[in-house]
């Protein structure tokens, strides 16, 4: 009898607001399971058993999601469920899964909410939206010490922007820095011409703006374009490779949260070692896995895709729930959640570790990343940089 193959499943956004990002995901699993099957498969309690990957569109939308998810999990049996990209659509999926005790591998949303509601069928691996900005102040303090003033504006609705800017708030009464202007928008009708003004007027040292992709870069053009744009402008949709192919040039000093960069050259790189971050204890390089998905981004079907951290942290998905299949030597639910609780390794992606009582990630940092010459160069956290914070040139 053959052996049968382990269902992977993901509900992505293939239309709608986060097209883009559910695009990349779904790249960046392909290449994961494609690498596995080259190798004969992923290892479950002693056998081989090849990757079958199945997906369903949630269109962006929290029933949307919550019809995929229970599709996936009840009409496909699916074996091992990885959550959608989005804080919103990652918390919608994760109260299916939670209904059906299946273990969702969050590899999208980083509200902090997902693990404050006691939901004990989810395992995370990104660094949660509170702690997406951590380094900035201490980065902007760093570059140039006498800044004291911030400013932040904040999408009115969903968890991940008011706990973004919550801990740029810790922060900024940490560090001592005073916050002059606070402000929620619309964001669907953000009036970016009217924040603008305010950033202006207020005149801060630090902006903190999060909203959605559109709603940043909107933003970013009004701060350009009325000459308000402070001297550290840190937007969410900086850390993605869209906003310098949108705003070209003007996109200079613009700072953003990664969750993820491509290794940088280095001297190190240049002779042949993989030093970002430090080598993995399971799974492939760094290096390797950037080759995989440019390859998977160039075959998107809908034109080729850029190769930013939504596709990277899919990838990641795959490799974590890999090492837990090993360490449970099954796939039932309930062993991979005790699996993934009591293990501590390095991957591509950087360290996977999870509170064992919230499946909340721990002892891992966002990379803080500013745009200088045309690329994203890493800023913070120093041991992982590739260039320092700059104060941008008049533009």
């Amino acid at each position: 009898m053959p052996t049968p193959a382990l269902k992977v499943a993901i509900p992505v956004s293939l239309s709608g607001a986060f097209s883009l990002q559910g695009r990349q995901a779904l790249a960046g699993l392909q290449a994961w399971a494609e690498a596995a099957n080259h190798r004969g498969g992923v290892s479950v309690g002693g056998r081989m058993r090849p990757v079958e990957l199945l997906w369903r569109d949630d269109r962006s939308r929290r029933d949307g999601v919550q019809q995929a998810t229970e599709r996936l999990i009840v009409d496909d049996a699916a074996d091992v469920l990885i959550g959608p990209y989005s804080a919103v659509l990652s918390l919608a999926a994760a109260e299916v899964s939670r209904r059906h005790r299946k273990l969702l591998w969050n590899q999208g949303g980083a509200s902090a909410e997902i693990y404050r509601r006691g939901n004990p069928w989810v395992v995370g691996l990104l660094t949660p939206a509170d702690e997406y900005l951590a380094g900035l102040l201490p980065a902007v303090r760093q570059a140039a010490p006498a800044a004291s003033t911030l400013a932040i504006l904040r999408a009115a609705t969903g968890a991940f922007p008011a706990e973004v800017c919550r801990g740029a708030e810790r922060a900024a009464a940490a560090l001592g820095f005073r916050c002059v202007l606070r402000r929620e928008f619309d964001a669907r009708n953000p009036e970016a011409a009217n924040l603008a003004a305010a950033v202006r007027q207020a005149a801060p040292d630090v902006l903190v703006a999060v909203g959605r992709l559109e709603n940043d870069l909107l933003l970013a053009r009004r701060l350009m374009e009325t000459g308000a744009r402070p001297p550290f402008a840190a937007l969410v949709a900086a850390g993605v490779q869209r906003f310098q192919d949108e705003l070209g040039a003007a996109a200079e000093g613009f700072i953003g949260p990664s969750q993820w960069e491509p290794p940088s050259p280095s001297p190190a790189a240049e002779s042949g070692r993989d030093d970002f971050p430090t080598s993995p204890h399971f799974g492939p390089t760094a290096a390797a896995v950037l080759d995989e998905l440019r390859r998977a981004g160039d075959a998107d079907p809908a034109g080729p895709l850029p190769v930013d951290y939504p596709m990277a942290q899919a990838y990641a998905a795959g490799v974590v729930m890999e090492r837990c299949l090993q360490e449970a030597g099954a796939a039932a639910d309930a062993a991979l959640r005790e699996a993934a609780a009591g293990l501590d390794f390095r991957t591509f992606y950087g360290r996977f570790r999870i509170d064992p009582a919230t499946g909340r990630p721990v002892g891992r940092q966002a990379l803080l990343v500013q745009w200088q010459g045309g690329r994203k160069a890493a800023v913070w956290p120093p041991e992982t940089a590739s260039g320092r914070l700059r104060l941008p040139e008049p533009h």
